[in-house]
C-alpha cells in the first residue's frame, strides 16, 4: 500500500468493512492516477484488486446486510460490555476506597489499644517483656501505699473482734481458747509486711536468699522482645467483625464484691498453707518462699485479702442488721455487750465499711494484679508480652491490607482509563456506520430521508 497516513489507519482497525474499502479505492485514485491507461483503466495490480473487493461487496447488497451485521454486534454486545467493565472498575474503586477507610481505622484502633494498654501497665512498649520485669521494681511502693491504707482499719478489727468474742466467744464459755480473729491482717498491721521466714518463726532472719525470677535470665538477649515476622503468612486467628479482638488478654479485671480474690489458687481463711519449698531446717536463713514477704507470697497473701473481705462482709450484714432493728429484744441482745459494740451507729458503720473497701480497691486494680502476676509467674509475663505484641502484629497487617487495596484500586483506574477512550472510539465508529447504513438505503429509495429508531439510538447517545 501507498504511504498515505489515512490507509494505514483504515488496514490497521480490528476489521474493515464495506465503507473502509471505497474510502481506500477513493484514496488509491490520487495515489495510482499515473497507473490509467488511455482508456480510463488502472494497469495497477494493487487498483484492481481493491475495486474488485468493492465490486463483491455490492453484489446482491451484501455489503448492507454485513454493516448491519456489524451495527448490531456493536449495539448489543460490545458497547454494553465495555460499559459494564467500566462500571465493575467504578465500583471496585468504591469499594477500595471503603475498605482502605476501614483498615485505617483499624490500624490506628489497634495502635490506640496498644499504646492503652502500655500506659495502663506503665511501660512504653517499645522492648515489652524487659519493661514489663522492670515493672516489679514498684511493687515495694505499692505495697507501702496499701499498708498505709491498711492502717486505718485498727478501730474495724477491735470492733469485729469484739463482736465476735460476745456472740460466738460467749457460746464457749468456760474455756480459755479465743477464736482466731483475721490472723494475717492482724499480724500486717502490728508488724507490716515482713518476710514469711519472720511470719513462721517469730524470729527476723539472719539472711535472705533473693528469690530470682526465672523471666529475667530469659531477658539476657533483648532483642528476642523484637517482633519476628517471618516469611510466610501468618494466621493471626483475629475476626475483623466489629473491629474484631482476637485471643487478646482482657485487661479490665472484674473482681466480684461478693466473693474473695483469686490470686491464681485457692486460699485458706482459716490460716495460711506455705508453698512446698518452705525451709523447714530452721538455720536463721530465709530461702524460697520464706525468702518472700508476705504479700509476694501467695498463700499469705490470699490470707490477708481474705482477712479484709472477711471484714467487709461482717460490716455489710452489720449494717443490714442495725437498720433493721425495730424490736426490743434486738435492741436488750446487746446490753451486755462491749461498750465499743454498743457505741457504733450505722454512720460509724458505713465509715468503717468505706474504709475497707478503699483497702480493697487497691487490692483490686488491675495494674497492681497485673505486677503480681508478673513477679509470680514467667508464663505470664510470656502471655502478657505475646498479648501486647499480637495487636502490633494487627496493626501491621491493617497497614499492609491498606496497601494491597489502594494498589488494587491504582490497577483499576489504569483499567479504566485505557476502557474510556475505546469506549468512545467505538460509539463514535458505530455512530458512523449507522450514518453512513443510512445513506445507503436512502440512495435505493431516490434519496428519501431514512432514520434507523430503536435502541441503537439509546446506545449511542
Amino acid at each position: 500500500m501507498p504511504e498515505v497516513e489515512e490507509i494505514k489507519q483504515l488496514v490497521v482497525g480490528t476489521y474493515i468493512n464495506y465503507f473502509h474499502c471505497k474510502r481506500i479505492v477513493e484514496l488509491l485514485k490520487v495515489s495510482e492516477s499515473n497507473t490509467k491507461n488511455i482508456f480510463g483503466r488502472y494497469s495497477s495490480q494493487r487498483m484492481k484488486d481493491w475495486l474488485e473487493v468493492v465490486s463483491i461487496y455490492e453484489r446482491d447488497n451484501i455489503y448492507l446486510a454485513e454493516s448491519a451485521h456489524l451495527l448490531t454486534q456493536n449495539v448489543n454486545y460490545e458497547i454494553p460490555a465495555i460499559r459494564r467493565s467500566i462500571l465493575k472498575c467504578k465500583q471496585l474503586q468504591a469499594e477500595c476506597d471503603r475498605k482502605e477507610k476501614d483498615y485505617i481505622s483499624q490500624a490506628a484502633s489497634a495502635k490506640d489499644d496498644f499504646q492503652t494498654s502500655c500506659k495502663k501497665l506503665g511501660i512504653k512498649g517499645e522492648k515489652i517483656k524487659t519493661e514489663l520485669i522492670k515493672l516489679v521494681a514498684d511493687l515495694p511502693q505499692i505495697y507501702s501505699k496499701i499498708l498505709s491504707k491498711a492502717q486505718k482499719l485498727h478501730k474495724v478489727t477491735e470492733f469485729y473482734e469484739a463482736f465476735v468474742q460476745f456472740t460466738v466467744g460467749s457460746q464457749d464459755s468456760g474455756t480459755d481458747e479465743q477464736f482466731p480473729i483475721c490472723p494475717a491482717l492482724g499480724y500486717i498491721l502490728q508488724h507490716g509486711n515482713t518476710t514469711v521466714y519472720r511470719w513462721r518463726t517469730g524470729k527476723d532472719p539472719m539472711s535472705i536468699e533473693e528469690v530470682k525470677l526465672v523471666v529475667l535470665e530469659e531477658e539476657k538477649d533483648v532483642q528476642e522482645d523484637e517482633i519476628d515476622w517471618g516469611d510466610g503468612e501468618i494466621d493471626f486467628g483475629i475476626s475483623l467483625d466489629e473491629g474484631g479482638g482476637g485471643d487478646a488478654i482482657n485487661f479490665d479485671i472484674e473482681v466480684s464484691e461478693e466473693a474473695a480474690i483469686n490470686w491464681g489458687e485457692d486460699a485458706d481463711t482459716s490460716g495460711i498453707t506455705l508453698g512446698s519449698d518452705t525451709t523447714t531446717t530452721d538455720d536463721g536463713v530465709a530461702r524460697g518462699v520464706d525468702a518472700l514477704t508476705l504479700l509476694d507470697n501467695l498463700d499469705t497473701r490470699n490470707a490477708f485479702v481474705n482477712d479484709i473481705l472477711e471484714l467487709e462482709f461482717f460490716l455489710r450484714q452489720r449494717l443490714k442488721e442495725m437498720k433493721g432493728e425495730a424490736d426490743i429484744l434486738s435492741v436488750n441482745q446487746f446490753q451486755g455487750a462491749p461498750s465499743i459494740c454498743q457505741m457504733q451507729t450505722v454512720d460509724d458503720v458505713n465509715s468503717m465499711l468505706i474504709l475497707v473497701q478503699d483497702v480493697l480497691s487497691h487490692l483490686r486494680d488491675s495494674t497492681v494484679q497485673h505486677f503480681l502476676m508478673i513477679k509470680s509467674s514467667p508464663r505470664y509475663v510470656d502471655r502478657l508480652a505475646d498479648s501486647l505484641k499480637e495487636k502490633l502484629v494487627y496493626q501491621e497487617k491493617m497497614i499492609a491490607s491498606q496497601k494491597a487495596v489502594v494498589e488494587k484500586r491504582q490497577a483499576s483506574l489504569e483499567e479504566q482509563r485505557k476502557l474510556e477512550p475505546k469506549l468512545d472510539t467505538l460509539i463514535m465508529k458505530t455512530r458512523e456506520l449507522k450514518q453512513q447504513i443510512e445513506q445507503e438505503i436512502s440512495k435505493k429509495y431516490k434519496n428519501r430521508p431514512v432514520n434507523l429508531m430503536g435502541a441503537v439510538n439509546n446506545v449511542l447517545s
